[in-house]
């Protein structure tokens, strides 16, 4: 495989997760979010189970050791995001969305720090600040006297929740789940994570509403493309590249986010172009590698 197609796979990643953020509204008008949740991953567990088992790998053997681990990391990453970014996804903005979950490697290295003590580096202190400016700038449309007050979004409080939560899956799951194939881990965390979004959502006596055909298309192109494909491709980007290369593409996602909501009538505002461009700053000083001068002995 050459690195064209790896960077093809890993700018498609991207381009899927942005396109949940649009997708989400979209299968949110006919579905409430905890059962829209619940549909996503049953689907995407579905398609990654036919998957793995393609592989001939064995399911069996990592949940019978790790079940505890497999719980608890499903119930942050996969039942925790989930439902923070779909109950946020009622009353925020796609553009919003996107741009609060580009902060996510930085983040993650801050969790990673506390709860793994991994060191980040001096650059990644520098830029941990400067991209919850931008965060700020974004989610208070511009005007930073809105943190005094409660008169921003309750969705971009729920997404900064979705980011921490996210950042907690990829730190436990470095930490807590089984060395091996990340493919059948993955598998295992999905229909952990499925199967507990559904006892969720019957427990909480929400009306399930089927989707009509609109909803139905994005509900499954979440569940293909924005689950099952997006990380395939990233984890070929990953294995390939290398996690910090790849991180990099991460900038991506709110920039086709806005690039898909402009398409459908969405212009960004001003506020979300500033406070874009200083998240896409922040992790670029961060991840960008140093380009050492080699001096001739």
């Amino acid at each position: 495989m050459n690195y064209f197609s790896i960077y093809a796979r890993v700018m498609f990643a991207t381009l899927f997760w942005g396109a949940n953020f649009i997708l989400a509204g979209m299968v949110l008008k006919d579905v409430p979010p905890l059962w829209a949740a619940a549909m996503r991953f049953v689907l995407a567990a579905a398609m990654m189970l036919m998957f793995a088992l393609s592989q001939s790998d064995s399911l069996i053997n990592p949940i019978r050791r790790s079940g505890l681990a497999f719980i608890s990391v499903a119930g942050i990453g996969i039942v925790g995001f989930n439902l923070l970014f779909f109950f946020a996804m009622q009353s925020t903005s796609p553009a919003n969305g996107a741009l609060i979950m580009a902060t996510n490697p930085l983040v993650t290295t801050l969790i990673a720090y506390l709860v793994l003590a991994e060191r980040p580096t001096i650059r990644q202190w520098l830029a941990l600040p400067l991209a919850f400016v931008g965060v700020m700038v974004v989610i208070t449309a511009g005007n930073l006297q809105h943190l005094a007050t409660p008169s921003y979004s309750r969705g971009d409080v729920l997404m900064l929740g979705a980011n921490l939560a996210w950042a907690f899956y990829n730190v436990l799951s470095r930490r807590y789940l089984p060395a091996g194939s990340s493919l059948i881990n993955t598998t295992l965390l999905m229909i952990v994570g499925a199967a507990m979004l559904i006892l969720i959502a019957l427990a909480s006596g929400e009306h399930i509403a089927m989707p009509g055909l609109r909803a139905s298309i994005a509900l499954v192109l979440m569940a293909s493309a924005g689950t099952v494909l997006a990380y395939l491709f990233w984890m070929t980007g990953i294995a390939r590249l290398g996690a910090g290369r790849t991180a990099l593409f991460l900038n991506l996602v709110p920039v086709f986010a806005m690039l898909i909501a402009i398409t459908m009538g969405v212009a960004p505002t001003h506020a979300q172009l500033l406070g874009g461009l200083i998240v896409i700053i922040s992790v670029s000083i961060a991840v960008l590698p140093i380009r050492r001068r080699v001096v001739a002995a």
